[in-house]
């Protein structure tokens, strides 16, 4: 077994994949190991494998940006720090050291025949992370899909490599509700031939990928990407696939597998905002916790319960918003529309677009104050 000491300093910040692209192998190796590590801090994202536990906290300082999957039971019981910042600052604040990265751990792909290895199932914010690390530690994932990421790695760039074949960790998942695809049905007449679009996480982007069958000539630029984009590549809807991350199943894994078509970018790239003012007829599509009547969202916290997070959402609709043919649609239950906000603002209601719910949608852009509450009590739950 590898010992973790020789290669982690007491009082190092350290950072690994998340979502499907965690090391599951590593971060197991990295909690036996934590009391002989002197103490350290992990930043370490959207989590869906259940490793870290509360009581690993006791020397493992643990931070995050966001509540995603089992981060919110780590928050629930006091055990995760929450940096409330936004996607398209977290490579400027790793870059600047104020989320420090002096030990790397990366799940990558086999190597192609060039003996490169690719980043696999996430670019984001292990880009930044590779220039800033002293110390990079890898798991060789067989079951990872070499994919065209903005970082290809050699053995020479390995402190540690170990092997493992293992599923990816990924969150559970379930066909769109009837409720969910009333709620895609009120969103798809907005957007436009030709769209580029942006998915948020869950499974009511998903919703709407079902429904743009027919629709021609999209594209994609988005931070994550689901298994709802296979059948729309297929079938010749959707062209490019810029994203930061992929989070899905086998069947998005083997489709990105060594396609050009799909491309692994780093955050700085997906979420900046020089690049997206280049997007035409851009749609962003995103989720919230709760919504009120002013067109202002909290994406982040449920019953005094951290479950999401400032994430990327403010980074797309300012974007679609300034973009000429663009629009920012924000997909809720209409039970989620409420008078007064029960969380932080995520979204201010300056940059509020279309709401949409099962009940309708309710379009915000130029509206008073008093209209915009004439239009979401149209559509909420209370009507």
């Amino acid at each position: 077994m590898s010992d973790l000491a020789a290669l982690i300093r007491p009082g190092d910040g350290l950072i690994w994949g998340q979502a499907c692209a965690e090391p599951q192998t590593l971060v197991e190796l990295l909690v036996s190991q934590r009391a002989a590590l002197g103490g350290v801090q992990c930043f370490v994202g959207s989590s869906y494998s259940g490793i870290l536990k509360p009581e690993h906290a006791d020397h493992l300082r643990l931070s995050s940006y966001c509540g995603t999957g089992t981060n919110r039971m780590l928050a629930d019981r006091g055990a995760l720090e929450l940096v409330p910042a936004p996607y398209s600052q977290l490579g400027a604040l790793i870059r600047e050291g104020k989320i420090r990265c002096d030990v790397l751990l990366l799940q990558v792909s086999p190597a192609n025949a060039r003996g490169e290895y690719s980043l696999g199932l996430a670019a984001d914010y292990l880009v930044p992370a590779l220039d800033m690390c002293r110390t990079l530690l890898v798991e060789v994932n067989a079951q990872v899909p070499w994919t065209h990421s903005e970082r290809l790695l050699t053995d020479a760039d390995f402190d540690l490599r170990i092997e493992s074949d293992r599923a990816p960790a990924r969150p559970r998942a379930r066909p769109p509700s009837e409720l969910e695809l009333a709620i895609a049905r009120n969103a798809v007449p907005f957007i436009p031939q030709g769209a580029v679009l942006e998915f948020g996480i869950g499974t009511l982007p998903e919703a709407v990928c079902s429904l743009l069958l027919h629709h021609q000539g999209l594209r994609v630029h988005s931070g994550t990407v689901g298994d709802g984009v296979v059948e729309l590549a297929h079938r010749g809807v959707v062209g490019r696939v810029d994203a930061a991350m992929l989070i899905g199943s086998a069947k998005l894994f083997d489709f990105a597998r060594d396609n050009a078509q799909v491309r692994l970018r780093s955050s700085e790239y997906t979420h900046g905002a020089a690049v997206l003012a280049k997007q035409p007829r851009f749609v962003a599509l995103n989720s919230a916790v709760e919504v009120d009547f002013t067109g202002q969202a909290n994406g982040e916290l449920a019953a005094g319960s951290y479950i999401g997070a400032v994430g990327g959402a403010l980074d797309f609709v300012r974007a679609a918003n300034q973009c000429p043919g663009g629009v920012s649609l924000l997909l809720l239950p209409a039970d989620r529309v409420v008078q007064k906000l029960g969380g932080p603002v995520s979204v201010p209601r300056s940059e509020a677009g279309v709401i949409v719910t099962e009940k309708g949608a309710a379009d915000l852009r130029g509206c008073s104050l008093r209209e915009r509450e004439r239009r979401m009590r149209a559509i909420s739950g209370s009507s």
